[in-house]
């Protein structure tokens, strides 16, 4: 049993990226669900911020929608996937909890380069890759709208985000939506050229986000909050050691060095979750919404979980 004394204290003392105190009486394990993006780096990073006793194993998986299910069937303890995949679940009364971010940004618009698509005008009546139900569609759709035209003027391609810069490549499509490393890789090979980085919108640049079930929190808090002490410090060492991100991608995602120092600056790691990002969320979940892709919004109170994000960062120095 994790000690809430102890944790607490150590949340108070401000511990940015010394060990954990011991908290585990027995050996534990906590299952992380991860995408498999640059996004998703962080959790990969736990395991040297975990205290002693405690066994962080993270699990990847290929799309936001397999991640969310994770977490709404105990698969695993936590999962990282993007806010779409999160709003779906709790628009349809599914049991998901967002408890801190993940990361902002790491989308890209990306064309074919000589293609002669410079903008998102440019795209009208061309093959767009485009994953439904994704945090990118959502805002591909909005920029496309202030833009004055919907899908409807483009032809959209159903590929996934890991197969988007081969398509590319082959001529399959005109341009994609995608997620990082994908534009990176598009970019550094020279195979594509950047429409923009679609960050414009009400929604700013939100995108991953860590979640958890709601019987996670209401009959374990105490690992809710031990995950994510270790979540902050991960977080803010990889935000701070782009060197080590670069190394880690290499050696768990297969990601090439020259792709990474395009992603990386396109790829905000974080964790707070406070009232600027709380407003970004509800307004997503607004153009969700309108666009049809879900028929209620999530019950808020109970989607968004703040009370230990807001600790940790009261705490901090």
């Amino acid at each position: 049993m994790i000690n809430r004394r102890d944790l607490l204290s150590g949340l108070g003392a401000g511990l940015a990226l010394a060990p954990l105190p011991v908290f585990a009486a027995e050996p534990i394990t906590i299952k992380v669900g991860v995408l498999r993006l640059i996004h998703s780096i962080t959790p990969y990073f736990y395991q040297q911020f975990a205290p002693a006793g405690v066994t962080i194993e993270v699990l990847p998986f290929e799309s936001p929608t397999e991640g969310k299910n994770a977490v709404v069937t105990k698969s695993v303890d936590f999962g990282t996937f993007g806010i779409a995949a999160a709003v779906l679940g709790g628009a349809a009364g599914e049991p998901i909890v967002v408890i801190a971010l993940m990361c902002d940004r790491g989308m890209g618009i990306i064309a074919k380069k000589d293609s002669g698509i410079t903008t998102l005008k440019d795209l009208k009546g061309k093959r767009v890759a485009l994953w439904p139900g994704s945090t990118q569609e959502v805002f591909a759709l909005e920029r496309l709208r202030m833009e004055g035209m919907s899908v409807k003027d483009i032809t959209p391609v159903r590929i996934s985000f890991s197969e988007m810069h081969i398509a590319l490549a082959r001529g399959d499509i005109d341009a994609y939506v995608g997620a990082e490393p994908a534009p990176g890789v598009s970019l550094s090979s020279g195979v594509g050229t950047l429409v923009e980085y679609p960050y414009g919108t009400e929604m700013g640049a939100l995108n991953q986000i860590l979640g958890t079930h709601r019987d996670t929190i209401d009959q374990n808090p105490d690992r809710v909050r031990l995950l994510l002490q270790i979540h902050r410090q991960a977080s803010d060492f990889a935000a701070k050691n782009p060197d080590a991100v670069i190394a880690m991608a290499g050696q768990k995602l297969g990601q090439k060095k020259a792709a990474l120092l395009i992603s990386i600056p396109n790829v905000e790691l974080k964790w707070k979750l406070g009232a600027a990002e709380v407003k970004q969320v509800k307004a997503y979940a607004q153009h969700m919404l309108e666009l049809k892709q879900i028929k209620r919004l999530p019950e808020f109170s109970t989607f968004l979980d703040t009370e230990f994000v807001d600790a940790m960062a009261a705490a901090q120095p």
